[in-house]
């Protein structure tokens, strides 16, 4: 009789845990639409903005010097804005990103800090003693642009102070509802276009080039920043549904 009670427990446990897994998964499938969405119909805004920064750089300007965020240096220090879900249960998701931002720091010979966005980003980088500078969670399935400013003014203010040499992003990129893709990304400095010897890309600048760009490259930093969390969120709910 003992063995028929202890099968029985077991069963119902397994049940139990099996409806757990489909509310999650329906759940999931349900956050994994609008993610999907606002992922998907960002990426035009950002590719178009990365490509008119990029000629913008490239573009021969009446300038003193080479905007700051725009200079490159010899690279001692590196920040690594490692951006992972805040939970768990979504497959090889969070191992896949830590493992790659792992790697990336190990094969460094430069010093590299961590800003964490995301929980178990954090919590990965502090197990590994990394310098975890800080920390941003809780963000939400719909996170506003102005969650992302405090990060992007981090960034900005470490490379302009000359305390950074190097900005780099990484991010889980969603490529389908079942491939998702760990991406480590440079975001500063931000790299010119490549243009042909007396080659320009014929913009007209009003004001002028330097009151241009210092408008649009802080915000471009804040751009990139929110899209690789909206990549992140599409791929996180991706992941889970299909796990569970």
């Amino acid at each position: 009789m003992a063995n028929v009670r202890t099968l029985r427990r077991r069963i119902r446990s397994v049940q139990n845990t099996a409806k757990i897994t489909k509310a999650m998964q329906m759940i999931a499938a349900s956050k994994m639409r609008r993610a999907q969405q606002a992922t998907l119909s960002g990426r035009p805004y950002e590719e178009k903005l990365r490509g008119v920064l990029a000629d913008l750089a490239a573009q021969p300007m009446d300038m003193e010097e080479v905007h700051p965020l725009l200079q490159h240096r010899d690279v001692r220090n590196i920040q690594l804005i490692h951006i992972t879900p805040d939970r768990g249960l979504c497959g090889g998701l969070n191992g896949n990103l830590n493992r790659a931002s792992g790697k990336f720091i190990l094969d460094q010979s430069a010093t590299v800090s961590v800003i964490a966005i995301g929980r178990k980003g954090r919590d990965f980088m502090a197990r590994s003693g990394r310098d975890v500078q800080a920390v941003f969670s809780d963000m939400g399935d719909r996170p506003n642009i102005t969650d992302i400013t405090p990060v992007s003014h981090l960034a900005i203010e470490g490379y302009v102070t000359g305390k950074i040499d190097q900005v780099l992003v990484t991010y889980s990129e969603f490529v389908s509802t079942a491939v998702q893709r760990p991406v480590i990304r440079q975001l500063l400095p931000v790299e010119p276009a490549t243009l042909g010897a007396g080659q320009s890309v014929g913009y007209i600048f009003e004001p002028s080039g330097v009151a241009v760009l210092d408008t649009l490259l802080p915000r471009f930093v804040e751009m990139e920043l929110y899209h690789a969390v909206l990549e992140s969120i599409a791929s996180e709910h991706s992941a889970r549904m299909v796990a569970m």
